[in-house]
């Protein structure tokens, strides 16, 4: 049975207290605390990492990547990207099956290891284009505990010298990175880069082989690995390649392409301004009186460019440029 631990007297003394502001009513407590939301499964709210950057270094990659392959294999796989995910490596780990292509690799001087799986479609038609086929490899289901024979290791390898010239080029407006592959598995759970509940960044590229045969390729990044690089990663990545001399020869083409583009001139000699209804009452014969202005206007493509002389050269109509025209009348 409850009982009051204070009297009706007391109570009463208490609320009037309260009411005329005797008492303060704000002690014991933090009253000038304010909440912030704080999102547990946002990757930004807690380790700041630009999701958006490691989408545009793998633009990049996906470049240098697919032109790398064309010179070793004769062939140009297209190669599409996913939308770069935070997952957690037991989650990841789920969705895979044996036998893959699962190599470890250190990237450093980046910590911990990384990973590349490489499904083995990619593995199979690779090998025929090596050989000089159309990508066509067998794609037949697989059993879990099938090796990798030594010549498709071999080609492995070769994709792997690809795959990191390419991701060093790609990270190089970032930090300078140096790959090394540590191991190789056939089955994805013994390659163990993080613990099951931590968090990795996965992108995953479908390629796709002119027979219409597609795979994935997936590079994954521990989460933490990329703590040291955050700040960096915060400022994006430039679209450019940093170099200067490959700058200067793209500007110099493209400006000669221009140049020798063609335009249509015409040259306008005088202006009339006049009303419809003039217009539909004249009949041939009439004569339009007009000022003739001392200059004459070139116009390429219809815009106004140069005010010039009209005369002739030998037996040709010609004009002499006088000056220019910039854009919106001034000259």
């Amino acid at each position: 049975m409850a009982t009051n631990l204070l009297t009706a007297e007391e109570l009463s003394a208490l609320a009037e207290g309260v009411n005329d502001g005797s008492i303060a009513v704000d002690t014991g407590f933090n009253t000038a605390a304010r909440v912030k939301k704080h999102d547990f499964a946002n990757e930004d709210s807690s380790l700041g990492v630009n999701i958006g950057s490691i989408e545009m270094i793998n633009e990049r990659f996906i470049r240098v990547f697919r032109m790398s392959l064309m010179e070793i294999l004769r062939s140009s796989p297209r190669i599409n990207p996913n939308k770069v995910q935070i997952v957690r490596y037991g989650d990841y780990l789920k969705d895979l099956h044996p036998p893959l292509s699962v190599n470890m690799i250190r990237m450093n001087p980046l910590r911990g290891n990384s990973l590349v799986v490489i499904e083995p479609s990619i593995v199979f038609n690779s090998l025929d284009s090596f050989f000089g086929g159309f990508g066509k490899g067998n794609l037949a289901a697989l059993p879990p505990g099938r090796l990798f024979t030594p010549t498709e290791q071999r080609i492995i390898n070769m994709v792997l010298d690809v795959f990191f010239r390419a991701l060093k080029d790609a990270w190089a407006p970032i930090i300078g990175l140096d790959f090394e592959l540590v191991s190789s598995e056939i089955n994805p759970q013994f390659a163990q880069i993080a613990d099951e509940n931590d968090l990795v960044i996965l992108s995953r590229f479908e390629t796709e082989t002119g027979a219409q045969q597609t795979g994935f390729l997936d590079l994954v990044y521990p989460y933490t690995a990329l703590k040291p690089v955050r700040e960096l990663l915060r400022s994006r990545v430039t679209t450019g390649d940093g170099n200067d001399e490959s700058d200067k020869q793209w500007r110099d083409e493209l400006e000669t392409a221009v140049g020798a583009s063609c335009l249509e001139a015409t040259v306008v000699l005088g202006t009339i301004s006049t009303t419809i209804k003039v217009l539909e009452t004249m009949q041939p014969g009439d004569v339009l009186y007009f000022r003739k202005p001392e200059l004459a206007c070139l116009q390429p493509n219809g815009i106004p460019a140069f005010d010039v002389h009209i005369g002739t050269l030998g037996t040709q109509t010609a004009v002499q440029i006088e000056r220019s025209i910039a854009p919106g009348g001034a000259q």
